[in-house]
């Protein structure tokens, strides 16, 4: 008589391929510990290669580099942004810098991004345009190795933090952010980084209340936390936010509001009576004190040059150099409120998840392609199928949001982050219809659409509850849009770095009317 067979675990506990992979690699600790190095390095180096590859190119200043570049050696070399005069964009590409004035310039974004531009003129020369865009690149970089700590923070995932951090890196429009010397991308890294440090806080500070409150008895207060010192380092990265352009006053002011509504749920959940009083008048008053100032500081100090210096626009306005720079504030303001002209790229924020107008920020003259007709364009589309999808999931989150609020079923605390991100990076934009604003402010958006798209694909794969069938199909369909995305990045990436490539070839990159 045969032996019986043996007896097989039910379809739910059984694991798939990818499942059995990853828990050999990740539950070994030597090779735990070799892939939480290696994931984030790979990751870094991917993006490092994609951002400074022929960063030279091209060798011209392109869209408002003819503004920032030429700022950025200004402040290098006057402490404050002086007057080109005519010509100094020709004669800027050749090193030739003679045509700067020490009269000053009226200039409509604070100091810092273009600061941080100047530190690759300040080593290679202003003549080299890869040292336009050199630090530019490094940040951008550095952006994607963050939003990896921020999904691993959020997910506790080494391959969801991979994956997001993946698709950061090979999307067009963060490519093409860290390739041109603008400010937006440094903006992208800036409000990252406060998110980053808020979250820290969190770890570190909701335990504590918790802990405070530890036994069943009911608390009419719960305990003040002074000492939270990542709330301090969120202020400095948002003040650094707000001292590339100002719109990190948005992010800074949503953070200070998620403070507030995570330090109530927490007290709600330690028993505290009163604890939207609590977390608002009494915990959220130190927050403020902990996070508002060190921004003020830091965009203030970022205004350094402007103050120690007597050259600089409208400083002489007042004896008072912080009352004058208040008075500069009055004339910006007014210039940014009322900036309604024209421009052929002009997209209102109410386009951008549509994605219908992407800005063409270089289009070069370069016949030597081969054929008759050739074209090197630099665009900002971003990949579409991480746009697209990043906006479905976004979507997907604030209905699994709103759902929960309806039926009192609270969805997990970490989808709000790329909700709050958005919120911050996109809405506030919608109120002003008539501004003449552009598709590419969105890249500070491209962290949080990743991060939103990588929750619902960790969905989508489905969890090790599930039954079998149901994983089975979600990480192939998983698979199936990675790799998909992966060959559409290859496939735009000659027109996100300004490649010469024959006419038809870039007119099929063109997948709307309106993205000619």
């Amino acid at each position: 008589m045969s032996a019986p067979a043996p007896l097989l675990p039910p379809p739910e506990e059984r694991l798939t391929l990818w499942g059995r992979l990853r828990d050999r690699l990740l539950l070994d600790p030597e090779w735990h510990r070799v892939i939480r190095w290696l994931a984030p390095l790979v990751i870094t180096a991917l993006a490092a290669v994609l951002r400074l590859a022929n960063l030279a190119t091209p060798q011209t200043l392109a869209f408002d580099e003819t503004y920032y570049v030429k700022d950025a050696w200004s402040l290098w070399t006057l402490g404050y942004e002086g007057t080109w005069g005519d010509g100094a964009n020709e004669a800027f590409v050749t090193g030739d810098t003679s045509s700067l004035t020490g009269t000053g310039s009226f200039v409509v974004h604070p100091p810092l991004g273009k600061w941080i531009i100047a530190l690759g003129m300040g080593l290679f020369g202003p003549g080299n345009s890869a040292a336009w865009r050199l630090m530019v690149a490094l940040v951008g970089t550095a952006t994607v190795l963050l939003v990896y700590f921020v999904a691993k923070e959020l997910t506790r995932s080494i391959v969801a933090a991979f994956v997001a951090g993946l698709l950061l890196a090979i999307d067009g429009l963060s490519i093409v952010m860290s390739r041109i010397g603008l400010l937006d991308g440094i903006l992208t890294f800036f409000v990252l980084l406060g998110f980053f440090f808020i979250l820290l806080d969190r770890r570190r500070s909701i335990p504590l209340v918790e802990y405070a409150q530890g036994d069943e008895r009911e608390y009419l207060w719960g305990p003040i936390i002074w000492r939270r010192p990542w709330v301090i380092a969120a202020g400095v990265a948002l003040g650094a936010a707000t001292a590339v352009k100002w719109s990190g006053l948005y992010a800074l002011a949503g953070l200070g509001i998620y403070l507030v509504v995570t330090d109530a749920l927490a007290r709600r959940r330690a028993g505290v009576a009163y604890w939207p009083m609590d977390a608002a008048a009494r915990q959220g008053a130190v927050s403020f004190l902990l996070l508002v100032p060190a921004a003020v500081v830091t965009y203030v100090v970022s205004w350094t040059g402007w103050l120690v210096t007597a050259g600089g626009y409208d400083r002489g306005s007042d004896g008072n150099p912080l009352l004058a720079l208040w008075k500069y504030h009055e004339s910006i303001y007014g210039f940014h409120i009322g900036l309604t002209s024209g421009h052929p790229y002009a997209s209102p924020a109410w386009e951008w998840p549509l994605l219908i107008r992407p800005t063409a920020v270089w289009v070069g003259d370069d016949q030597s392609c081969g054929t008759d007709h050739c074209m090197s364009v630099i665009s900002t589309v971003p990949n579409p199928l991480i746009w697209y999808a990043g906006v479905a999931a976004a979507i997907y989150l604030l209905y699994r949001f709103v759902r929960g609020l309806i039926e009192r079923r609270p969805m997990p605390w970490v989808y709000g982050i790329p909700l709050v991100g958005l919120a911050v990076t996109y809405v506030p934009w919608l109120l002003y219809p008539e501004r003449t604003i552009f598709q590419f402010y969105t890249v500070v958006m491209m962290p949080f659409l990743v991060l939103a798209l990588v929750f619902t694909l960790r969905e989508l794969a489905g969890r090790r509850e599930d039954p079998l069938y149901r994983r089975q199909a979600g990480e192939r369909t998983v698979m199936v849009f990675l790799v998909t995305v992966v060959v559409v990045s290859a496939f735009f990436y000659p027109v996100w770095t300004g490649m010469n490539v024959p006419y038809e070839f870039w007119l099929i990159h063109n997948w709307m009317p309106t993205w000619v």
